[in-house]
């Protein structure tokens, strides 16, 4: 029972801490999976683009960041790009000199890569009978991709983007090399002050709650639309 009252005496001593560095860490996760999300779908599109200029474009894209390690991307962006007198003086600054701000952007632009390419396959995966009964209807192009193609696209890799969300959840952890406290920052300063891991196990077990309470979201999403399909 002694270890039992260590961890009930830290979490009463540093709880409010290590729930701010939570806090901080759903921000990233929320944020990036947000933008990923908006920003995947147009790169999906542009993935299977007939125009050879805008295909390749996004095929480079995706290349880079899901080529790259993404602790490399956070660097890349955060130290990197700073010494450069010109990105100093522009207007990605203020978002590339604050840390937590570029961490959400490396995060958004990472997952956007490996988001984009599920979407794309969930639209190859579309019968193509049913892209014809849409234009046979008189869609538009942009119409058959929001009413027909993406809804079934997006319903078919749902299990897939759930995934993604909490390989998402344990990337944000990398936000910490670059100042940013999230949970993993604040665990990593408590454990060097203690010489202890008792406050990393902790936040071990505050991850793996919420990676169940995301898959238990993304199952349930996954059986809604199942039980559309079959209607």
């Amino acid at each position: 029972m002694s270890f039992l009252n260590e961890y009930i005496t830290l979490l009463q001593e540093s709880g409010p801490e290590i729930f701010d560095g939570f806090i901080i860490t759903l921000e990233l996760l929320v944020g990036s999976c947000l933008a990923g999300l908006l920003l995947s779908v147009p790169l999906a599109i542009a993935r299977i683009s007939t125009n050879p200029w805008v295909c390749w474009s996004a095929r480079g894209y995706s290349s880079f960041f899901r080529g790259t390690p993404l602790l490399v991307q956070i660097f890349i962006f955060y130290y990197g790009l700073s010494q450069f007198e010109i990105i100093q003086q522009s207007f990605i600054w203020p978002v590339l000199g604050d840390s937590f701000y570029c961490g959400i952007l490396v995060l958004s632009l990472n997952l956007t890569a490996y988001m984009a390419e599920d979407i794309r396959a969930g639209i190859l995966s579309v019968p193509h009978g049913e892209k014809e009964a849409a234009s046979a209807y008189g869609l538009t192009g942009f119409q058959r991709y929001r009413y027909i193609i993406l809804p079934r696209a997006l319903s078919t890799v749902t299990p897939v983007l759930g995934n993604e969300i909490i390989a998402q959840l344990k990337a944000t952890a990398l936000v910490s090399t670059i100042t940013v406290l999230d949970m993993t920052g604040i665990v990593r300063r408590l454990s060097a002050r203690s010489y202890t891991t008792d406050a990393l196990i902790i936040a071990g077990i505050i991850y793996a709650l919420t990676t169940l309470f995301i898959s238990i979201i993304v199952r349930t999403l996954e059986e809604r639309n199942n039980r559309h399909l079959r209607r």
